[in-house]
């Protein structure tokens, strides 16, 4: 895209200084934590004059908040592999992946998000959003008949994923992909024995 068709395109700059924020925003975070984080810091790093940011975001939380919301409008899915083993497993590896970065953003944004009430509830939307749009792979699993129709989706996730986020935020612990996988075939196996109906018990 040319610089003539950005700025014909409506919206175009607003999006591109929105994308150059956000971006130090995370960047900010996961070098220097909540505490850290300043409009000025956040301006200087983005190029984005500090004038612009205030107005925009007006306050830390601000831009902490915007940057949840902006996770909301990615247009990310879950892989489609063919098996809800695959599929879970594949999962996983994308959450081992983003909490395993160094630095690593996502455990900074959960950690900054307990800092300001509009941050815990922007994260809990996006939880909710990626719980929603993950559910696919237990649905799809259903369908091929892989798993009893009324497997509940969101326990056959957090079975999978849980153990990741335990090990590796809370407790601080190294954990292998390999083990990430397994948590994964776990989560399947159980699955397709029945766990996580409505009438399991």
């Amino acid at each position: 895209m040319t610089t003539g068709e950005r700025a014909s395109r409506p919206g175009g700059r607003t999006a591109r200084v929105r994308a150059e924020v956000l971006a130090a925003v995370e960047a900010e975070l996961a070098e220097h934590g909540y505490d850290g984080l300043t409009i000025d810091a956040v301006a200087a790093r983005s190029g984005v004059h500090r004038t612009t940011v205030y107005r925009r975001w007006k306050t830390v939380a601000g831009l902490l908040v915007d940057l949840l919301q902006a996770g909301l409008d990615d247009s990310w899915d879950p892989a489609d592999t063919g098996s809800l083993e695959g599929d879970l497993v594949k999962l996983n590896r994308e959450v081992h992946a983003a909490l395993t970065a160094r630095p690593s953003v996502t455990q900074a944004v959960i950690a900054a998000s307990f800092r300001t009430p509009e941050a815990a509830e922007a994260l809990t939307a996006f939880w909710a959003d990626r719980y929603r749009r993950s559910a696919v792979v237990v649905r799809r699993a259903a369908v091929r008949g892989e798993v009893p129709a009324a497997t509940d989706p969101q326990q056959v996730l957090m079975t999978a994923t849980a153990p990741l986020y335990h090990q590796l935020v809370l407790l601080r612990q190294p954990l292998s992909r390999a083990s990430a996988d397994r948590y994964a075939r776990a989560a399947a196996a159980a699955a397709l024995a029945g766990l996580g109906t409505s009438h399991a018990g």
